[in-house]
């Protein structure tokens, strides 16, 4: 997998550094739609959005193949270790470059960390204190949250 993200401008990096929490939760294609013309609409109005930054995906299955145990603990290492570059992070979570460099790649692409270059080395960087997981428990909201009565 290649890093296909464009890197961050610096008042972009320096807006997420100022968040301290990644909302990620589970929403349908339609419910996702209509949070983004919702947002727009206000923003038209010449109001601001006031939300946390949320990473919504669109089933449980998808969700939890993504925020795999094994990929928390690499979140986790490179938030608390602050590793310098995918080499030493790979070194820190004792794990295969090529390996760590594919999920942090996916992980850039979805906007959990993102890269800092330093000449020929990337640091991976995560940007937010606290990841809070949101499931919603309604029939329409993924393909594993139906409840049965």
């Amino acid at each position: 997998m290649t890093n296909s993200t464009p890197p961050l401008h610096p008042m972009e990096r320096e807006q997420l550094h100022a968040e301290s929490t990644l909302i990620v939760t589970v929403k349908s294609s339609s419910e996702f739609h209509d949070d983004v013309a919702d947002g727009i609409k206000t923003l038209d109005r010449g109001e601001t959005v006031g939300s946390s930054p949320t990473l919504s995906f669109s089933s449980y299955d998808e969700l939890m193949s993504t925020l795999t145990p094994r990929v928390l603990d690499l979140i986790e290492a490179i938030r608390h270790e602050e590793p310098a570059s995918i080499n030493e992070t790979a070194r820190v979570v004792d794990r295969d470059v090529k390996n760590v460099h594919e999920e942090l790649s996916q992980l850039a692409q979805l906007g959990i960390i993102f890269f800092e270059e330093d000449g020929q080395r990337k640091r991976p960087v995560v940007w937010f204190d606290q990841l809070v997981i949101s499931l919603p428990f309604e029939p329409e909201a993924g393909d594993t949250a139906a409840a049965t009565s």
